[in-house]
């Protein structure tokens, strides 16, 4: 049966999203401001947002800070959202601090949206587990988020892209400045930007808007160095502004920092679904997980594949959200892709089959097999990819979504997805 603080969550989700923060601050000071009791470092941008922040998290504990790690969207459960030292808020941590916020917003007269009670339900764990610091990644812009109102002397910039024009802004400079802002909602405390991925005309507008706010403006030297286990060289980009990060709060904070050991951190850590590779017990890699669910991002996992596995065609387990464009997602993968395997989840946002069958032949591309997303489908899939060539991983990839309903399937069998184990599903509203 669902708790009542889930229940209290989920009937959040009719509000959408709401920018602004007056709802946050209000909540806030009737709940102590627990915001207050610990540092914070806010990610902020475009893609990226997820891994910088996880692999931020991870240096910062491994040199002794209790550290918190608040990201969005969850692959399985809303307890991945809310973490101190990679540890899962419990279920009786999260159902107990979401009555919590519902009480203050019964007695301030708010109604607050499910991504703003969330955030405080974070504020509150983090403030009574009292961490030191929270690698906090933003939901949506930055001056309007209410993450913002956690102000810390630290801001990553890790891209700049359209997305939610009608809110952030109808440029990408617009959107620039509008996620810089985060230092704004707790007056001028932002002190520092660390920021990547920009062309040369928005670095200067990042430039531009640091100098106005009397603050930092640093652009990490993208490192030559860094080993994850994450395929790309976005990720690379991510890890380094994520040490740069690291190296300068640890030293603000009058703590050696320890690059071999920040390094050796990074090695380890796997940021679930993005470009993961699931090996076997025998180490050979099995599956390939990735959530590329937009042009843009299918654009970073081919090249990606191009790079580690050029000449490979695999067969691709593929769904995708009605909103999505799918056709340009389609034609950019064609050519790294021997085998379509079309699928979705219960989700009522997903395409149906029938869709995603004339997506393909329009563009002169056949089905393999098709069905529902489940261990039986993924294992058929695996079949046949491995009849074929059994050193082939099968590529799974098109929406979020449908990654977090693999990585449930599959978690007990790869050590990957350990961290998963345990994890119940939750409601499969990301947002």
């Amino acid at each position: 049966m669902q708790s009542l603080g889930m229940d209290y969550l989920n009937s959040r989700l009719m509000f959408g999203m709401v920018p602004g923060l007056e709802s946050t601050r209000k909540l806030c000071n009737a709940l102590g401001n627990p915001e207050r009791s610990f540092k914070t470092i806010h990610i902020v941008g475009t893609n990226g947002k997820g891994s910088t922040s996880y692999y931020l998290a991870g240096i910062l504990q491994v040199h002794g800070f209790k550290t918190g790690l608040f990201t969005s969207p969850h692959l399985v459960s809303l307890r991945e959202r809310i973490r101190i030292n990679d540890i899962p808020i419990s279920d009786a941590d999260l159902d107990r601090l979401l009555l919590q916020v519902k009480a203050a917003a019964e007695q301030v007269q708010v109604e607050p949206t499910f991504f703003e009670v969330l955030t405080l339900v974070s504020f509150l764990y983090y403030a009574e587990q009292g961490v030191d610091v929270v690698s906090m990644e933003a939901g949506m812009g930055g001056r309007l988020d209410s993450t913002a109102v956690a102000c810390g002397d630290i801001v990553v910039l890790t891209s700049i892209g359209l997305e939610h024009t009608e809110v952030l802004g109808p440029t990408e400079s617009a959107i620039l400045k509008e996620k810089m802002a985060v230092v704004e909602a707790g007056g001028a405390c932002g002190k520092t930007f660390i920021v990547g991925g920009l062309s040369s005309e928005l670095l200067a507008d990042a430039r531009a808007y640091a100098s106005e706010h009397d603050a930092k403006c640093i652009v990490p030297t993208i490192r030559t160095d860094i080993k994850l286990p994450n395929l790309g060289h976005h990720y690379i980009e991510n890890a380094s502004l994520s040490l740069a990060a690291a190296e300068r709060f640890i030293q603000s904070n009058g703590k050696r920092y320890d690059e071999a050991l920040a390094l050796k951190t990074l090695g380890t850590r796997s940021w679930a679904g993005r470009m993961q590779q699931l090996s076997d017990k025998n180490g050979v890699v099995r599956y390939i997980l990735d959530g590329a669910h937009n042009s843009h991002a299918v654009r970073r996992l081919v090249e990606t594949l191009a790079q580690y596995y050029p000449g490979v065609k695999f067969h691709c387990v593929f769904g995708a959200l009605k909103d999505k464009d799918v056709a340009e997602m389609l034609k950019l993968m064609a050519p790294y892709v021997s085998h379509w395997h079309i699928t979705k989840t219960l989700y009522p946002r997903f395409r149906e089959l029938d869709d995603l069958k004339t997506e393909l032949s329009n563009l002169g591309l056949k089905v393999a097999s098709e069905g529902e997303l489940n261990r039986g489908y993924l294992d058929k899939v695996a079949d046949a990819a491995y009849s074929d060539n059994e050193n082939i991983p099968v590529l799974v990839t098109g929406s979020l979504y449908m990654i977090g309903e693999t990585v449930q399937a599959l978690k007990d069998d790869f050590d990957g997805l350990a961290f998963f184990r345990g994890l119940e599903p939750s409601t499969n509203e990301h947002r």
